[in-house]
């Protein structure tokens, strides 16, 4: 694992880069944003960056502003997608990265935040292959009436949403139709039995590590079926 920084305006923000191993390399590489309440360093950003990294993804991680300044309120949408904006253009710039397959996504608001960077700004749309949610963030939990999905209709790359069966920021009977309306090919992945965290109870009888391996495996597939079919 190596560490950069990436340079805003009149501040800088932490990343963190895992390489592929060699042997299961997709050729592309996994831009991978946190959720509104844990940093680029937590375990389960750390736990799934290593993973896709041993299923063959360059995988790169990175701070928002607020959390590299240890705020616990996120930076307004136009600051949280102008940082997303310059990591994306840093590591297409780095040499080591040079010619690999972009996909971009997150934890939660950092999928949200992903796929209103790709709506918004066509430099960077140009640039992505397809986007991986972790937990989409369809609406405030117990506030069905305010779906955070507007912007997903801009979306043209292919999407992959990994939904807990339940999750309080949006169930995937709640979001399965929302997708099926976009006009990108998008896919559900469903965690059974797990929450906005993939949490599952214990009386399922299947460990975390099983859990978080499972949905490893299905996004690296997902991900080299979706490179392949752009060839």
């Amino acid at each position: 694992m190596t560490t950069f920084d990436v340079e805003l305006t009149g501040r800088r923000v932490s990343a963190r880069l895992y390489e592929a191993e060699d042997a299961a390399r997709l050729g592309a590489t996994f831009v991978f944003a946190h959720g509104a309440g844990a940093p680029c360093t937590s375990a389960f950003m750390v736990a799934f960056a290593e993973g896709l990294a041993a299923r063959g993804l360059d995988v790169v991680t990175f701070n928002f502003p607020y959390m590299e300044a240890r705020r616990r309120v996120p930076d307004a949408g136009p600051v949280l997608e102008a940082c997303y904006g310059a990591v994306v253009r840093q590591v297409v710039a780095r040499p080591a990265l040079e010619g690999r397959r972009l996909v971009i996504g997150g934890k939660s608001m950092g999928g949200r935040i992903a796929s209103q960077l790709v709506a918004h700004d066509t430099e960077v749309s140009a640039r992505v292959a397809a986007l991986v949610f972790l937990g989409y963030p369809l609406h405030p939990p117990g506030r069905p009436e305010k779906p955070r999905t507007a912007h997903l209709p801009l979306v043209r790359q292919p999407m992959l949403c990994v939904q807990g069966e339940r999750d309080a920021l949006g169930t995937p009977a709640e979001l399965a139709p929302v997708l099926a309306a976009l006009p990108a090919e998008s896919d559900l992945f469903v965690v059974d039995g797990g929450d906005h965290s993939f949490k599952v109870p214990r009386t399922l009888g299947i460990s975390q590590a099983d859990v978080h391996a499972r949905v490893q495996d299905g996004v690296a597939r997902w991900i080299a079926e979706r490179l392949e079919d752009a060839r």
